[in-house]
């Protein structure tokens, strides 16, 4: 894949492209508001396939930097990024993928329980659509892992504290960093997919917020990250 590729340094293009469109934004050259250029200009701009444009653009929108407008383009959140204490940073090793776990467990739990008391029935019916949006990209083996954000963010955006939101925000893609993982294990045999059984622990917890039962939220996030966290350690033996 293009956007796997790595230059002498070890950054993908994709990595590679996302850090100066960031920069572009964090230094004004375009501003809150502003159209970023079309997908063609921005393939000749940088000398990349289309699809590392694409997962660059991904990338910042899951960083909250960017909105898409399907038909109309891409174009700057008017909202800050919020980023204070957690820059971006590549998940090359095992072990930094369970230091992230470890942190998000002792947010998303609690994150589940309470959306689970708070959470309206619109945003209720969010949490069930991301659901079903991911478990329809894993029966098409597409990649799921912003699929899999916006799930997670849908439940940070159901406890009505918008700080949950921020923190999954501050993590930004690498809240799912299988993608980079993946790309540093290549040589190391292939990353196991287990988007049947995340998809099936997702619906689990859509369906705990839905009853509004608190306790089997919370319980059923907990072994929704565990399990990740127990994936990755099989890994390290």
């Amino acid at each position: 894949m293009a956007g796997k590729k790595r230059n002498s340094g070890g950054i993908s293009l994709t990595q590679k492209v996302a850090s100066e469109l960031r920069d572009s934004i964090r230094s004004g050259k375009f501003l809150p508001g502003d159209k970023l250029p079309t997908e063609p200009l921005l393939v000749e701009e940088f000398g990349v396939s289309r699809t590392v444009i694409r997962e660059s653009i991904a990338a910042l929108r899951a960083d909250g930097m960017v909105d898409s407008r399907h038909g109309v383009g891409v174009f700057v959140n008017n909202r800050p990024s919020h980023r204070t204490g957690l820059p971006p940073r590549a998940i090359s090793k095992i072990s930094e993928m369970l230091e992230e776990l470890e942190l998000r467990n002792a947010v998303e739990v609690e994150a589940a329980a309470l959306a689970a008391q708070r959470r309206s029935p619109a945003q209720e019916a969010k949490i069930r659509e991301k659901s079903h949006d991911f478990d329809a990209l894993s029966q098409k083996g597409a990649v799921t892992w912003e699929a899999d954000f916006e799930f997670h963010l849908a439940i940070a955006r159901a406890t009505n504290n918008e700080r949950f939101e921020l923190f999954l925000r501050e993590l930004g893609r690498h809240t799912i960093p299988r993608e980079s993982l993946r790309s540093s294990l290549k040589n190391n045999g292939p990353l196991p997919n287990r988007d049947t059984a995340l998809s099936q622990e997702h619906q689990k917890i859509a369906e705990a917020i839905s009853r509004r039962d608190s306790e089997a939220a919370g319980a059923t996030m907990r072994v929704h990250l565990a399990g990740s966290a127990e994936r990755y350690r099989l890994l390290l033996q």
